[in-house]
């Protein structure tokens, strides 16, 4: 009887979303593992071309229902992640997980309202979402056009996580880690235990230069805390897969280096302007888009650090 119950409300799902889906082009997808597909995003700014899609977004499959992790930068991003997930299953999406609240991790949430899925994210981030919400909109539209943004809205978490939340997908059980504030003050990871994938959001960044909006040193413990994990593999917010936990090496050295030129700047009594424009800068320009983000990172580390 459960597995007719099933049958039919995956026929159901498939009947009423076929004709909207088929509409949109699906994102492209990588099964990275058994039931874990993901899409890789432009390591870039977001902007209209691109349709806000700089981050890794993806979704894991269970017996009886789906979570999304993270739905992208656009609604009109979530809706093609969203026929991505009907062209693999008709199965219904229980969760979508946001691993913070950055834009091109949620501005995608729209697209999965009708599905009604339970949105879930760190117990900061509805916080952060009303003090930067609507900052976020009226600036994304200038960079993405006013079109493609206008289609998005905020939309904060409906269950929020302090600790540790474990989520029942059908014989497949995702574990949702919150955070000290690091990359941001509502970061949080999902591993999925079946196959060791662990979605680290923007807690950790692959080629793509750290970005730091929270605390440097937090960023540091955090990860360090992240390395002991059960692991195989690691989902970055940007960049490639990678291996666990040397794909947190190169992450580790650029915000350690930051950090150790940082307070040799600050014990000298070098300004905060003049200390941004050199510390760290050479292993900086190893990472994309160093130009755009290694001086917001160097004042962050900077006024934190000057009271450590």
């Amino acid at each position: 009887m459960a597995r007719q119950y099933r049958f039919l409300l995956i026929l159901l799902f498939c009947l009423g979303s076929g004709q909207a889906q088929s509409e949109v082009d699906p994102l492209f997808v990588e099964q990275v593992a058994p039931g874990v597909f993901v899409h890789f995003g432009e390591i870039g700014l977001m902007n209209e071309t691109n349709q806000g899609g700089t981050a890794n977004i993806g979704f894991v499959i269970g017996e009886d229902s789906v979570a999304v992790i993270d739905s992208g930068g656009s609604a009109r991003q979530g809706k093609r992640l969203l026929a991505a997930v009907r062209k693999q299953t008709g199965l219904p999406i229980a969760y979508v997980i946001n691993t913070h609240g950055h834009p091109d991790h949620l501005f995608g949430n729209v697209a999965f309202e009708e599905e009604r899925a339970v949105r879930v994210g760190h117990q900061n981030l509805r916080g952060f979402l009303a003090a930067r919400g609507e900052f976020y909109l009226r600036s994304f539209s200038e960079a993405m056009g006013e079109a493609l943004v206008e289609e998005s809205r905020i939309l904060p978490p409906d269950e929020e996580v302090s600790g540790e939340r474990l989520l029942d997908l059908g014989g497949r059980q995702l574990q949702v880690l919150a955070w000290q504030r690091a990359h941001s003050d509502s970061d949080v990871t999902v591993l999925d235990r079946e196959s060791g994938t662990l979605f680290a959001g923007d807690l950790l960044f692959v080629d793509h230069i750290p970005v730091i909006d929270g605390s440097l040193l937090g960023f540091l413990a955090v990860m360090e805390k992240m390395a002991e994990l059960p692991v195989r593999q690691v989902i970055p917010g940007h960049g490639p897969l990678v291996g666990w936990p040397d794909g947190l090496k190169a992450q580790r050295d650029y915000l350690e280096i930051l950090a150790n030129d940082l307070r040799t700047a600050i014990a000298a009594g070098t300004p905060l302007a003049s200390a941004v424009e050199n510390v760290g800068l050479e292993e900086a320009r190893g990472w994309t888009l160093h130009e755009t983000y290694h001086q917001r990172n160097a004042t962050t580390g900077y006024v934190e650090l000057e009271w450590e």
